[in-house]
């Protein structure tokens, strides 16, 4: 949890110098408060390739590939519609033997009603079966969000909602389902022309078990273009989960995640 709590300290306090690289904000960039122009279908795709050091539950080096993909276009009352895909893969071998593999898919939509205001839903999908202990663990959300501040250089924007979630172990651990409450927030900042900041914190709390069985997740990144259509980042993620499944070794797990990104 600390590890957390250190990243939020300090990239939060960069804020005073200010890419909408993954911000709900690009819809609000493209189209003003009070527009009612029809949004113009634009689809943007990005593969990343790099490698992963990770710590906690596993202690590897591993290959990281993500493909990403977004549309804007019209929805409710002609405000813009964001339809959003991305599914990435960790792994790793010692001597031909895959000893660490995770995969992940989302998808969402996140529908402009009003004046800063949004309504959200989304799927998640993890799969790491030896060092998670999950076979499968699947999330439904939707909720509300608000950009609570945005300029040319800077957005913030956060999210409440519900969830509900299913998880299937790799272990003798039963199945569990259960109804979750989400908390998000998601802020961007342009350093320069070429490089921005970005920074992400989530939690969910199981509303069975409010206080013991929640957990939090945090990333943290920094993106630089480095030519047209190709960008290089850096990436800290941690995810601490005070109920982890049967069988984890620990409830905190780090990667740190060098990649190379092009955009088509």
């Amino acid at each position: 949890m600390h590890k957390i709590i250190l990243i939020s300290t300090i990239l939060l306090s960069t804020m005073v110098f200010a890419e909408e690289s993954i911000s709900i904000s690009d819809i609000a960039s493209k189209y003003t408060k009070h527009s009612e122009i029809k949004a113009q279908e634009e689809l943007k795709q990005s593969l990343n390739f790099g490698v992963s050091g990770t710590s906690g539950n596993t202690e590897t080096l591993n290959l990281y590939l993500k493909y990403n993909l977004s549309v804007i276009t019209d929805g409710y009352h002609n405000k813009p519609l964001k339809v959003a895909f991305d599914t990435g893969a960790f792994f790793s071998e010692n001597n031909k033997t895959k000893n660490n593999e995770e995969y992940t898919a989302n998808a969402k939509l996140e529908q402009y009603i009003s004046e800063n205001w949004l309504g959200y839903s989304d799927l998640h999908w993890l799969r790491n079966p030896e060092f998670k202990k999950y076979n499968n663990k699947f999330s439904l959300g939707f909720g509300a969000g608000r950009v609570l501040y945005k300029n040319s250089k800077q957005s913030l924007l956060v999210k409440l909602g519900t969830s509900i979630n299913s998880e299937s172990y790799s272990t003798q651990q039963d199945s569990n389902s259960f109804i979750g409450l989400n908390e998000y927030l998601e802020y961007t900042n342009n350093l320069s022309k070429i490089n921005s900041l970005y920074l992400q914190i989530g939690s969910m709390q199981n509303f069975d078990d409010i206080r013991y069985d929640y957990e939090v997740s945090g990333v943290a990144g920094v993106k630089f273009i480095v030519a047209e259509n190709i960008n290089f980042s850096l990436e800290e993620e941690v995810l601490y989960d005070n109920t982890p499944a049967l069988g984890s070794i620990n409830t905190t797990d780090t990667k740190t995640i060098v990649k190379l990104g092009y955009n088509f």
